[in-house]
């Protein structure tokens, strides 16, 4: 018999969802080896045979105001995606994260029959805890990578698994410091700083000329202080060079890196990231950091009326307190930052405290996500379906 091909659409809008998706991709091609995947996505998903109908770069903007600002041409890709789909509708469809993008498109597919799979619960236990009433008309299956997330859904009678985070099944538990040095031709004793100003333009924008005032300021006090910069993109990169050439950084020790970010954070003492799943990345890695958040005004306003907790880092949220320090909006100044920075350098018992807890969120998180993630897919497509595909 010739194993029917399984049609799976999926939406990926930013690097940390192509990352995801490119993971439970691999695995999903364990289960169904004929299936055909295409829709929005990034190169890591591509390198999975993943056929991108529009690049990711469209969807990654952040904020309100941003997203204003490309409201119509990303409203006229979601028209035309919902149209290609309902016109040819898949066996399912996977929103990766994206969900002002995602929902309303998960929203018309279930509504037609087709399975709605959500990886990445938007961040209800912060901010804007209605939307939960639409995940539950738009999604068949909610896939959350924490473990606080599943009773929520549950309460509320919406299908979820928690499948953990793909991230701690990637880096590893041990510390990589001294192997990443080597790889990166760092001497042992000299501080190193790793600044993550974020994977976003409209990020670059708000924070770069902070992070390079930032690290002057440190270099004041540390003179042989290294500063490790990876950036995802050539837009970033760009980005990150007029502000070098804005603020005159020449005296500055500044490796500007083409992603590797994993490494720069593994290398460093101490890490200065944007928030976001960087931040996540940083504690997985076990490395103390200050976490810096900056929007244009009016967003921030917005946003800040519909908060919960008082932190916004996600290694302040799984621990449930203030872990490592944030500064946010006008708080985020280049005096804070370094200040913030030089401290934890210098305070070792600290840092060693810090470590041992995010050893024990690794461990907490570490579940084989991507393999559950894709057992969770399958289970949602159509016995019938899955009987012609895998025989």
């Amino acid at each position: 018999m010739t194993a029917r091909t399984v049609r799976i659409a999926m939406v990926a809008g930013e690097a940390s969802g192509d990352l995801l998706a490119s993971q439970l991709l691999a695995a999903l091609r364990v289960r169904l080896p004929n299936a055909v995947c295409y829709g929005i996505g990034g190169p890591q998903m591509s390198g999975q045979g993943f056929d991108a109908w529009y690049p990711l770069e469209k969807l990654a903007v952040r904020g309100y105001i941003e997203v204003l600002r490309h409201y119509r041409e990303i409203a006229g890709i979601r028209r035309e995606l919902k149209r290609r789909l309902l016109a040819e509708p898949p066996d399912a469809f996977i929103g990766v994260d994206a969900p002002d993008f995602n929902l309303a498109l998960e929203k018309a597919l279930k509504r037609r029959g087709i399975p709605t799979i959500h990886y990445v619960s938007p961040s209800i236990w912060a901010w804007r805890g209605g939307r939960i009433n639409n995940i539950g008309e738009s999604v068949s299956r909610m896939l959350a990578l924490f473990p606080f997330e599943a009773p929520l859904y549950q309460q509320r009678g919406i299908p979820v698994t928690y499948v953990g985070h793909p991230l701690a099944d990637m880096l590893p538990l041990e510390d990589g410091r001294q192997e990443a040095r080597n790889l990166l031709g760092l001497a042992a004793q000299h501080p190193v700083f790793a600044l993550l100003p974020g994977s976003r333009q409209s990020e670059l924008h708000y924070m770069a000329d902070t992070y390079l005032d930032t690290a002057r300021r440190i270099h004041q006090q540390l003179p042989d202080a290294q500063f490790l910069v990876p950036l995802v993109t050539r837009e970033t990169r760009n980005l990150f060079e007029q502000a070098m050439q804005r603020q005159q950084t020449n005296e500055l020790p500044i490796r500007l890196m083409f992603g590797h970010a994993h490494q720069a954070m593994m290398a460093a003492d101490v890490v200065l990231v944007a928030s976001g799943t960087a931040t996540l990345e940083a504690a997985l890695l076990k490395r103390p950091m200050a976490i810096v958040y900056k929007l244009s005004p009016t967003t921030y306003r917005l946003m800040r009326r519909m908060a919960y907790l008082p932190y916004i880092g996600l290694p302040n949220v799984l621990a449930g307190k203030f872990v490592v320090p944030e500064f946010i909006q006008d708080d985020a100044t280049p005096e804070n930052l370094a200040q913030a920075l030089l401290n934890l350098y210098a305070d070792k018992p600290v840092c060693a405290q810090i470590r041992a807890l995010f050893d024990t969120l690794h461990r907490q998180l570490r579940r084989n996500a991507a393999e559950q993630a894709a057992d969770a897919v399958v289970d949602s497509l159509s016995a019938s379906l899955l009987d012609v595909a895998v025989h």
